[in-house]
């Protein structure tokens, strides 16, 4: 329960994170000349694109890791 919460916790200061720069070189660049509006608009797209890929591996690697939690458990090993 006590890993449920932290990571909970993890992910919501994560999620209220206000200013993040989420720009490789080129994308800078193009924001530069851009104007501050649209470059604003393209740091959120660019997160926006980012935060589904790294929610998948996250449900994949948690599923993981319970089900190897519960093939311990399970088995008889105490550790």
């Amino acid at each position: 329960m006590r890993k449920l919460i932290a990571i909970l916790a993890l992910l919501i200061i994560t999620a209220v994170t206000t200013r993040v720069a989420a720009q490789c070189s080129i994308c800078t660049r193009t924001a530069q000349q851009l104007g501050e509006r649209p470059a604003k608009a393209l740091n959120k797209g660019i997160i926006y694109l980012a935060f589904t890929p790294l929610a998948i591996l996250g449900v994949v690697g948690f599923r993981w890791w319970r089900s190897q939690d519960h093939e311990q458990g399970s088995s008889g090993d105490n550790r």
